[in-house]
C-alpha cells in the first residue's frame, strides 16, 4: 500500500496537522488512544480520506516474555477502531525481571535495544508471531535509537533486520533518525546497515530531530530534522522508493508553518534522491516484498534462550535504572549517559501526568525527582510512578515548606486511596493551604 507523505499526530498539534496541507496519512501512539473512542481531530482526518497508522510503544516484542495477551488485544482493538491498513511496534525490550528470572519486576518507561543474538534473534521472531496472529492487519517493526551497544553480539543490525524478516516475514519501519543516532553512538555504518537489510520489505520510513552533546547523539525528537539525518533519508531513497514517509516531533512543538517547512524539505530530499537512484549492492539475497504468509516455516526457541535472554536483559535494566553494578562488557560512561537520560526522560512524563507536582514542588521537583529515580526503578506505569515518588518524598520528610508538604499529602491521599476525595473536601484543603500561607 503507497502510503504517501505523512506526519505523527499528536494532541498538541492536533489542529496544526489538520491545516496541514498535502497530508496523505498520519501515525498516533497507541498507547495514547482510547480503545473504544477517537479524538475529534482524528475523527475530522479519517473522514477526509487520511490514513491513521496506531504505533505501539509498549509491547516489548524484544523482551525475554512472550508478549502480554492485554496489550495485544488493545493494540488490535485500537487497529480496528482506525480501519487502518497495518500496526507498527519497535524492535526493543522495555521491561525485565519477572518469574524468568525470579526478581522484580523492572519497567524501563523506555525502548532498549535487543541484543543481536541468535539467542535474542529466535525469542523475538517466536514474540513478533505471537502478536501477528493476535492482530488483525499486518504488523511493522521500528529499528531504535541506542546510547549503549551489548558486548559479544554475533548480527550487524543489517543481518539481524534481515533474519527477521526472512523469518517472520514482518514488515519493516526504517527510522533513518535511528540509524543516524546508531552512527554517532556506536559507529554503525547507516550505509552499511542499508546494503544489509530488506529494504524491500519497507513499510514506511520515520524522520525525526535530535541534538548532539558532548559527543554523544539524542534522539528528542524535540529539535528540528538535521541535514545528517536527510542524507540518511537519500541513501534509502537511492535504494528504494519507500510506500511512505513520516515526519515525527513529540515535543517542543513548533508552529504549523515550521511543520509545513520540515515537510517540504523531505519531499526535495526524496526527489532529489530519486533522481540520482544508483543499482543496489548488497551483501545478501534481496528479499521480495513480504507478508506473513511468505515467512519462513516457524521452528521451536532453543532451550534456555529465554531465560539467557532474561538474565542478560535484566542486569542491564537494573543498572540502568537501580543502580546495580554494570554487566560485564558494557561501556560504563554510556551506561551512566543511558541512566541519567532515563531518568530524565521518567521525570518529564510524570510532569505530564501529574502536573500538579511540578507546580507544587517548583522548580525543585526536576532535581527531587531525579534523585528519586537513581535508586527507585519504576515497577508500573507512570501514574503509579508518580505516586510511589510522592510517597517517597513524603516518607523521608525531605519538605522543609509546610504549605508545600500538606498539598502533597492531599495529593497523594486523593489518588491513591479507594474512593477519590470530594471536590467539596479538595476546596476546603485549597483554602486551608492558601491560609496557612499567609
Amino acid at each position: 500500500m503507497k502510503l504517501g507523505i505523512g506526519i505523527g499526530w499528536r494532541p498538541e498539534i492536533a489542529a496544526e496537522v489538520e491545516a496541514l496541507t498535502g497530508i496523505d496519512w498520519v501515525e498516533a501512539v497507541a498507547e495514547n488512544l482510547c480503545a473504544d473512542h477517537l479524538p475529534d481531530s482524528l475523527v475530522r482526518l479519517r473522514e477526509r480520506g487520511v490514513t491513521v497508522v496506531p504505533h505501539g510503544v509498549s509491547l516489548g516484542l524484544g523482551g525475554a516474555d512472550r508478549p502480554d495477551a492485554e496489550r495485544l488485544a488493545g493494540l488490535a482493538a485500537r487497529a480496528e477502531l482506525l480501519g487502518t491498513p497495518l500496526v507498527t511496534e519497535h524492535i526493543a525490550f522495555v521491561r525485565a525481571g519477572g518469574p524468568l528470572t525470579a526478581s522484580p519486576r523492572l519497567e524501563a518507561g523506555h525502548l532498549l535495544p535487543v541484543p543481536r543474538t541468535w539467542d535474542a534473534l529466535e525469542v523475538l521472531c517466536e514474540n513478533v508471531r505471537i502478536a501477528q496472529d493476535s492482530l488483525p492487519v499486518p504488523l511493522a517493526l521500528e529499528n531504535i535509537a541506542a546510547l549503549v551497544s551489548w558486548p559479544d553480539e554475533e548480527l550487524t543490525e543489517g543481518q539481524f533486520l534481515a533474519e527477521l524478516v526472512e523469518r517472520t516475514g514482518v514488515r519493516l519501519l526504517i527510522d533513518v533518525a535511528n540509524l543516524h543516532t546508531n552512527h554517532v553512538n556506536l559507529g554503525q555504518d547507516p550505509a552499511k546497515a542499508l546494503d544489509e537489510l530488506p529494504v524491500e520489505a519497507i513499510a514506511y520510513v520515520h524522520v525525526a530531530g535530535g541534538i548532539e552533546k558532548d559527543g554523544v547523539w539524542h534522539d528528542t525528537h524535540a529539535h528540528p530534522v538535521t541535514t545528517p539525518v536527510l542524507d540518511v533519508l537519500a541513501e534509502l531513497r537511492s535504494r528504494v522508493d519507500p510506500p511512505g514517509v513520516l515526519l515525527e516531533r513529540d515535543d517542543a512543538f513548533p508552529p504549523g508553518a515550521e511543520l509545513a517547512a520540515e515537510l517540504e524539505t523531505i519531499r526535495a530530499t526524496l526527489r532529489k534522491a530519486g533522481d540520482t537512484r544508483r543499482p543496489r549492492t548488497t551483501t545478501t539475497t534481496p528479499a521480495a516484498p513480504v507478508t506473513t504468509a511468505t515467512a519462513a516455516p516457524a521452528v521451536p526457541v532453543p532451550p534456555g534462550a529465554r531465560d539467557r535472554t532474561a538474565v542478560a536483559q535484566t542486569a542491564l535494566l537494573s543498572a540502568l535504572v537501580a543502580g546495580t553494578p554494570a554487566p560485564e562488557g558494557f561501556d560504563h560512561r554510556r551506561l551512566r549517559v543511558q541512566s541519567r537520560a532515563l531518568a530524565a526522560k521518567r521525570a518529564d512524563v510524570v510532569a505530564k501526568v501529574a502536573p500538579e507536582l511540578p507546580e507544587i514542588l517548583g522548580d525543585g521537583y526536576r532535581a527531587a525527582f531525579v534523585a528519586y529515580a537513581r535508586s527507585h526503578p519504576m515497577s508500573g506505569g507512570y501514574r503509579r510512578d508518580a505516586l510511589d515518588f510522592v510517597e517517597r518524598l513524603l516518607i523521608s520528610g525531605g519538605l522543609a515548606d509546610p504549605v508545600a508538604q500538606r498539598r502533597l499529602t492531599h495529593w497523594w491521599e486523593d489518588r491513591s486511596g479507594l474512593r477519590p476525595t470530594g471536590r467539596a473536601t479538595r476546596l476546603v484543603r485549597a483554602a486551608r493551604a492558601v491560609l496557612a500561607g499567609k
